[in-house]
Formats: C-alpha cells, structure tokens, sequence
C-alpha cells in the first residue's frame, strides 16, 4: 500500500455515532486485538476496534521482542505442536512484515563437558520442526574460537564452545501498530482511549457496547451481532460487565528486562542463557544498538497497567547474564526497564495450578454470553493463528457470515516516510535529533494516532524502553509539539503517566504563567 490513509479520530468516532449495527466489536488493541480486527476487516466484515489506552500500551509493547516458537517448550513433548505452529507463523510473518520482522542468529555458549553435543541436538531438533519451507536458518555446533569470533562480549573463562540456531526478532509495539493501520486501511473503525464502559446484555444476547472517548468524555453505545474479547490480561473484567460473578479465566505473571549498553556484547549475535536458577531461559540481545536482557516469571495477583520491575528482578538479570557476559554489570549500568503481563490462560481459576511458569502458554478461545467470544493465552508469535481460530468458531456459531481468511498471505502496512529506528538511536545518543523526533511525533499524531508524547516516545519510537533520561527531556517537548505549543525549558509542562487518561497530558496552570520548574 502506497498510499497511507491518515487516522482523523474525529472521523472515526463520527462513524461510530452512526446508528449501525456492527458486525465485529473488537475489545483490546494489543496483538491479539489488533490481529482479530486485521483478520475481520480483511474479510469484508464491518469491524470496530477499541483500546481504553494507547494501541499496544499494554503486554504488546513490553515483550522480549521475539517471533519464536519458544526452545524452552522443547523439553516437554506435549509442547512440540505448539513449537511447530509457532514456528510456521514465524516465517509466515517474516514474509508479510519483512520491515519489521527478521531472522537474527543466537548463539547458546557452553561451559561443561558434553554441552555443546547436547544443545546441538537439542536445538537441531527445534530447528528441524520447520520442514515443509518454514526455515529460517541451520543450527550448528561452534568450537570456542568460533563462540568468541561469532559472539563478541562473552566470557571466555572456561568456555569449550558454542551453539548457533536463528529465530525470529522484531519492534512488538511498531508491529502492533502497523496492524492497526491495516485494520484500518481495511476499513474497519479503529480508536484508542476508548475504555468500554458498559454492555447491554438482554435475553442471553449481548445488544451493544457502550464505549466512551476519554479525550471528549463522550460516551457512544456501539450496536454490534458479535464482541470479541482481546483484553489480554483485563479480559475479566470485561466479562464481568456482562455477568457480576463470571468465573476467572486469566492468571496474570510479570516479565521484565533491563536495558544495556551495547558494549557488553558489541555484536549483532544475541545470546541464550540455557538455564536459570527459578528454571527459565535468559536472553541477552542486541535491539536497537543497545543490549535487551530478559525475562522474568513473577505471578502477579492485580493486573496493573504500567507493571515496575522489581529490584530483585533488576538483580536477577544482572547475576544471570553476567555469569556469562566478560565485562561486569553493575545497577547503574542500568540505562531503562520495562515489564509486561502475560495473561495465562487458567482453566484451574484458583491457585492449585501452581507456578504461571507451568500454566499453558496455549491460546484459549471460549464462547460465552450467546454472541462474545473471548480471547486470551497465547504469544505474540501465534497473534495470526489466533485470530483465524477465533474467527472459525464465530462462523461455526453463526455469528458472522463464512468468509475465506486471507491472512496468510495479506501484507502488513509499511509507512515508508520515517525510518523510527534510526530516529530513536540518534536520539538516544544526544538531543542533536530533537528535530526529527518532534517531526516524527506530528506524523504519528495524524497517521498513527498518537494522541499523548508518551505514545510516541514508548511505542512509535521506543526510547522509552531505552533510555529513561533521555525519554524524560523529551517528553514535555513532544508533548507541546503534538499540542501546537512552543516549547521553552522554562515553560515546560508536566506529562503524566501513561497510565493516566488523556486529560491528565497538559500544561499545568503554572506552567503557562512560565512559573520555574
């Protein structure tokens, strides 16, 4: 697609006051949201997508920004299907979003006897699950000066050598946001900050969603033949919206990753941690010239917006990699953090499944309530399959009319008139690029729907989730340029939180008196 359409929120919710009966509402804008809207759109379907926040602000931008089909699952076979599966839509991705997705070499150093032999056959294995033309890359065993050529920044004491396999690495939050744009571009009705605030239910049939745009105070009753519920780790309380006393299906679990120079592993190789003390896998990768290290298992019992990384995290990392990287890491190595909730799907509803390590990273598609069908589980990698799945039990339900997916094949919208990633290392570096992050913030403002400086400097461009200080002297000057204000230091206003509802991002009265900070 050439030409992009630009998003007029005005427009979009002028469409939505319409007194139409919608064939798809789609609740969530994450990757499963936003995959469900791409997939009903294309298929010719009326579709509606809304997001309390920012697209993505949630689990989809906060990932460890791979496209895998997960080596850990490797050890129980009862898991290989979904490797299998993952593994397809990795390459089917790499295919249909080659701007934001690619293949990128891993390396799993050894330091025991035997290791090496093992992880070879290990990750052939995981790599031979691609037969049929969905590999992206040959395994192969490395000799310890092949480990430190290929791998520059690991620890050479004791290393006997290595293992080279490939999976998938990509932006989650840019993806997320081209898929909105795709939806888009197939018609469909797409808004952030547009919480639900209600749900007409009658006679075991969801009527219509009321929705209500956070940036007016306008509250819209959106009438639909079926909702789709891709709330990610909130999808509860939407169904408790619905029914007061409705069983829980989603237990939520914390992971989080620290951000690094790119002197600890200069290279273009990321590395794999093999095992970790809690029994997890821990890698090192290099993402946006800096170093991406992660990620954790915590359970969390509430399902906060804007998760922090615990200080027992930021030490675990810490310990983890430099077990295994030559130049020490110290807490103010430590350029940013972020973390994200996984929903795990919970079929149990109590405790008595033990670790969310061990609860199913499966997808679950339940229908319920007569025309909703809930979404949750699942990776960012499966987010297509999902959402065809979710589609086939809508038809067999007889909620929308049978129509063919075309998602396989259905390219993902590629805005060729910013190159971000190179926008936000230069400005990572030095304010030398404010310029050009403040004429990005005005295109994703009327292209991208942008709407706060924080859906800029966290999502369209993500040095939010590398460098803290700079995305701090950043965001008062976006945030007066998205506003059409001049920016002084001097008049600088306060951004809130992400968090936070978009009336919360203005100048404060002192400010524009010109009061000093």
């Amino acid at each position: 697609m050439s030409e992009v359409k630009p998003i007029i929120r005005a427009d979009e919710l002028a469409r939505l006051r319409e007194d139409t009966v919608w064939d798809v509402v789609v609740i969530g804008g994450g990757a499963t949201g936003a995959g469900i809207a791409v997939d009903a759109a294309s298929r010719g379907l009326k579709t509606v997508l809304v997001e309390a926040q920012d697209f993505s602000a949630g689990t989809s931008s906060r990932s460890t920004k791979l496209i895998h089909g997960g080596v850990r699952y490797m050890k129980n076979p009862r898991d290989w299907g979904l490797v299998r599966e993952a593994l397809k839509e990795r390459r089917l991705l790499i295919k249909n979003a080659p701007h934001l997705v690619h293949s990128k070499p891993f390396i799993l150093p050894t330091y025991k006897k035997w290791e090496r032999e093992y992880f070879t056959v290990g990750l052939g294995f995981y790599s031979a699950m691609t037969y049929g033309g969905y590999g992206i890359g040959r395994t192969s065993s490395l000799s310890r000066e092949e480990t430190m050529s290929r791998l520059p920044g690991v620890k050479a004491e004791g290393l006997m050598g290595g293992v080279q396999f490939y999976d998938g690495q990509f932006d989650d939050a840019r993806l997320n946001i081209a898929l909105m744009r795709t939806a888009h571009e197939h018609g469909a009705v797409t808004l952030n900050y547009c919480p639900v605030v209600g749900i007409d239910y009658k006679s075991g049939w969801i009527q219509a969603v009321n929705v209500r745009d956070e940036k007016t105070g306008e509250t819209i009753r959106v009438r639909t033949k079926m909702v789709f519920n891709a709330a990610g780790a909130w999808v509860d309380p939407i169904r408790r919206m619905v029914d007061p006393e409705a069983s829980t299906l989603v237990r939520v679990s914390r992971g989080s990753h620290i951000l690094l120079d790119k002197s600890f592993m200069p290279g273009e190789t990321g590395m794999l941690i093999p095992k970790t003390r809690d029994g997890r896998v821990l890698f090192a990768i290099p993402w946006h010239d800096m170093l991406l290290v992660g990620t954790t298992d915590v359970e969390q019992r509430d399902a906060e917006f804007d998760p922090k990384v615990s200080e027992e995290e930021i030490n675990f990392m810490i310990e983890t990699a430099s077990g295994y990287l030559e130049k020490p890491i110290t807490r103010a190595d430590v350029k940013a953090t972020f973390a994200g909730l996984r929903p795990l799907f919970n079929p149990t509803a109590t405790g008595s499944a033990g670790s969310t390590a061990k609860v199913s990273r499966e997808h679950a598609v339940i229908p319920e309530f007569g025309n909703m069908i809930t979404v949750t589980g699942g990776k960012w990698t499966a987010y297509r399959k999902m959402a065809e799945h979710a589609m086939l039990v809508a038809t067999l339900r007889h909620l929308i009319e049978p129509r063919l997916c075309v998602t396989k094949d259905l390219p993902i919208v590629n805005d060729e008139r910013f190159d971000p990633a190179a926008i936000e290392v230069e400005a990572e570096k030095s304010d030398a690029a404010d310029e050009k992050v403040i004429a990005y913030a005005l295109h994703c403002r009327d292209y991208e729907a942008a709407v706060t400086a924080e859906d800029v400097l966290y999502r369209r461009l993500r040095l939010g989730q590398m460098n803290s200080a700079r995305t701090e002297a950043l965001l008062p000057k976006v945030a007066a340029a998205l506003e059409g204000r001049e920016w002084t230091p001097d008049a600088a206003p306060e951004v809130a939180e992400v968090a936070e509802v978009v009336e919360a991002v203005e100048v404060t009265e002192a400010a524009e008196e010109g009061k000093d900070a």
